[in-house]
């Protein structure tokens, strides 16, 4: 599987950062051509969009609220905990992508400054799970872009060889992504253009993160079992962080992940003992 991995990324060339690039650009051509490069009218614009979409997913509060938690990158990558012994290359680039993408969540939502939905619309606002977000760092959506970062570099890393294959494995990637990042639509927290926006940076950050991966090999010592300790000392921290969350709001997606990260604790330590 390693290897596999390790061909499927030798394959990427820059030519990948074509599209995003563009997206964004044609994003800001939209705003402009809207006078809404504004806070004001950046939020204004995207008033019925935003209540259309919160009105109908917000039908669904629990699972928007369970899908959403994987924009959390702790969540998320307790789901792929097991590939640390099956494909450490996955890993290295997920450490690299995610360290990347902090480059562009925390900076752009301080120089932005977007209020969040909740400051603006209040009381319109069909559905707000959890906790109820008023502060003014609403672009970009920074769990759009850990999902996006995350299921970018699982995209490229399992890509088929057949062309219809691809088109198939491509397609349903970018459509859980976009699922699961309008779940911040969903639960109130984000503007739909805060989602696709973090979701074009997600993408941005994973490609990159797979690339420095390749040339700089700073994540290497995954691939080295001497360190497993560190994995499973982790892996326990994690565990107990999610006892606390499950016993704090006791949701479903906090179960599956503590199952994961429970199976992927056994194996890591089974092997590091019995070599």
């Amino acid at each position: 599987m390693n290897t596999s991995i390790i061909k499927n990324y030798s394959k990427l060339k820059f030519s990948l950062y074509f599209l995003p690039l563009f997206c964004l650009a044609a994003l800001v051509l939209f705003l402009y051509y809207e006078n809404a490069l504004s806070v004001y009218n950046y939020a204004q614009i995207q008033k019925s969009s935003f209540l259309y979409i919160n009105a109908h997913l917000g039908l669904y509060p629990n699972l928007q609220y369970n899908l959403t938690q994987l924009g959390d990158a702790s969540i998320f990558l307790s789901f792929l905990t097991l590939f640390v012994l099956y494909a450490p290359k996955l890993w290295e680039s997920l450490l690299s992508g995610l360290l990347f993408s902090l480059l562009f969540s925390c900076p752009l939502k301080a120089i932005f400054g977007v209020p969040r939905p909740a400051v603006i619309f209040n009381n319109e606002i069909t559905c707000i799970m959890g906790r109820k977000l008023c502060g003014f760092n609403s672009l970009p959506s920074g769990h759009s872009i850990v999902v996006f970062t995350i299921l970018t570099i699982i995209l490229f890393a399992f890509m088929p060889q057949r062309l219809k294959f691809k088109i198939l494995w491509s397609v349903s990637i970018i459509t859980i992504g976009f699922i699961l990042a309008f779940t911040r639509v969903g639960v109130g927290a984000h503007y739909p253009l805060d989602v696709i926006t973090g979701s074009i940076l997600g993408y941005i950050s994973g490609i990159s993160g797979i690339f420095i991966s390749r040339k700089y090999k700073i994540g290497a010592w995954i691939n080295n079992d001497k360190y497993y300790p560190i994995f499973i000392a982790l892996f326990i921290i994690c565990c107990i962080c999610l006892v606390g969350k499950i016993i704090k709001e006791n949701l479903i997606i906090y179960y599956l992940s503590f199952i994961s990260l429970a199976v992927s604790l056994y194996k890591i330590t089974y092997v590091y003992v019995k070599k």
